[in-house]
């Protein structure tokens, strides 16, 4: 009989069960949601330290990655390819370009109708504090509504279920926050929920989803002093006047829960699908996965 000094491995069964959806779902995300809270008390601890908030907050997203690395790498024994590097800076980049223009558009319609003036400008420190917002939400959120939720539902229900539901529980969890309503939730499922779903499915990776997500939140808050999300507002760089119907500018919820949001955001996402579907990137349900 022999021995070894390595450390016993897992019993397959165990791994299969720690990997399958369901408690995928519930184990990896119950710990990103964890450390998702940690991200909300940083921020709140550090509202008149903006630049140690970014360090905080830079630190946790790390953290974030490298727990869903772990428990692909070591749970799943996968290779994590929805976070591989190599292509990583050029979608995020595309990403951010196209969050901040998509964005940028929304208010752009909202001045040219009168609705959106520019009052002055705020010095250029009031850029800082929305990047820790920006970076926190983009990352937690995709991690676990793309990586965690659509990944682990297309396993087994394919590309459009997954989009369904992650879209879904996505846009309801923004009824949490201070001004949230139903309307903007479905707002933010419609056009969130596509427009990142599709992301995902077209590169099968996580980094435009993440740049469209950080640049939308950080051009809103930071650039434009606007409510993002049903959020409480934080002054940015331009000091506005908002005045005009909710349908547009989305009230008390943000341009989110807005008509110029859903059309231009919804319209990019659909893109993107027909997009993925043309380069054969859609999965289909397991059943017909094993019929072939």
């Amino acid at each position: 009989m022999t021995t070894t000094t390595s450390a016993i491995p897992l019993p397959r069964l165990v791994h299969r069960i720690l990997g399958s959806p369901p408690v995928r779902v519930l184990l990896l995300g119950f710990i990103l949601l964890m450390l998702m809270s940690l991200n909300t008390d940083v921020m709140t601890a550090n509202l008149g330290r903006p630049i140690k908030a970014v360090l905080h907050i830079v630190a946790l997203a790390i953290a974030g990655f490298a727990v869903y690395v772990g428990y692909a790498r070591f749970v799943e024994r996968r290779a994590v390819s929805e976070l591989a590097l190599p292509g990583m800076g050029r979608q995020l980049g595309v990403g951010i370009l196209v969050g901040a223009g998509l964005y940028t558009a929304c208010e752009l319609v909202l001045m040219v109708l009168g609705i959106y003036r520019i009052d002055g400008l705020n010095p250029p420190s009031y850029l800082i504090p929305a990047i820790a917002m920006a970076v926190s939400s983009s990352v937690y959120e995709e991690l676990l509504f793309r990586g965690v939720l659509y990944g682990s539902v297309e396993r087994w229900f394919g590309s459009w279920a997954a989009l369904v539901v992650s879209s879904l529980v996505f846009g309801l969890t923004h009824l949490l926050n201070p001004q949230g309503t139903l309307e903007g939730a479905l707002f933010i499922a419609v056009e969130a929920g596509i427009l990142l779903g599709a992301a995902y499915m077209l590169t099968r990776r996580l980094w435009l989803s993440i740049g469209f997500h950080m640049a939308w939140n950080y051009t809103q808050s930071a650039i434009f002093s606007s409510i993002v999300s049903g959020n409480d507002p934080r002054p940015g760089l331009i000091r506005s006047t908002v005045n005009g119907p909710d349908w547009l500018t989305g009230g008390s919820f943000g341009v989110e829960s807005s008509v110029l949001a859903l059309v231009l955001c919804t319209g990019t996402g659909i893109v993107m699908l027909v997009m993925a579907v043309k380069r054969g990137r859609v999965v289909a349900p397991v059943w017909k996965r094993s019929g072939r």
